[in-house]
């Protein structure tokens, strides 16, 4: 073989090797848990829709070994995790976080106003709210069809409420936007125009909080 020629093999060879490289470097998989279920969960993958997942399921190399009141545990990518209602596993750039800063009103409570699936709504921070809660007018001025979810019970400081699990698009505040937030539509209750921004919200959120400031930064 002439030298030219061995040369060009050469080079065929270590470009085959450096494709093979680079197709080998997978980003690691990013899974968020946004429901939780007696024996099951409900899951987002690498941004994807929404799925509910029973023990033993799995999606996208995505498995559920088990599930507790309030964390599930996962094979992913070959290793065992558990992750809290909320949380998120992934390697989102840090760069690409956003914050919004909240100022306490004479009451001490923090208001703002932010979007439901594109609709506009005050949303009050509630850390003891489990679920984000608005009320059944505003969810359907906001198009939730929300008779279609989950009918269920809680207790609340005016006593026991009927409300409705369902899951919302999106819920912007300030420059923030977090896709998949579950909710509840309470019947009555509840003043409309203002919803309860709860955990399943905050969650997805670091929260600082000095004197009457609040800071918000998403998480993923």
């Amino acid at each position: 073989m002439h030298a030219p020629a061995r040369r060009q093999s050469r080079l065929r060879v270590v470009l085959v090797s450096v494709v093979l490289l680079a197709g080998g470097a997978a980003p690691a998989t990013e899974v968020s848990l946004i429901g939780l279920f007696p024996g099951k969960a409900v899951v987002t993958v690498d941004g994807g829709p929404p799925r509910t997942l029973s023990v033993g399921a799995q999606v996208n190399g995505v498995k559920l070994l088990a599930t507790e009141r309030d964390s599930a545990t996962f094979e992913i990518d070959g290793k065992r995790e558990t992750l809290g209602m909320g949380q998120f596993l992934g390697a989102t750039a840090a760069n690409a976080r956003k914050s919004v800063t909240l100022s306490a009103d004479g009451r001490g409570h923090f208001i703002t106003q932010g979007a439901i699936n594109g609709g506009s709504i005050g949303l009050l921070v509630d850390t003891g709210a489990t679920l984000l809660v608005l009320s059944a007018n505003d969810a359907t001025r906001l198009g939730i069809p929300w008779r279609q979810g989950e009918r269920m019970t809680a207790n609340t400081a005016n006593g026991t409420a009927l409300f409705y699990r369902v899951m919302l698009n999106t819920v912007r505040v300030g420059d923030m936007v977090i896709n998949n937030i579950e909710a509840g539509v309470q019947e009555s209750g509840l003043p409309d125009g203002m919803a309860l921004l709860g955990m399943s919200f905050l969650n997805r959120t670091d929260m600082q909080r000095s004197g009457q400031t609040m800071v918000l930064t998403q998480r993923f």
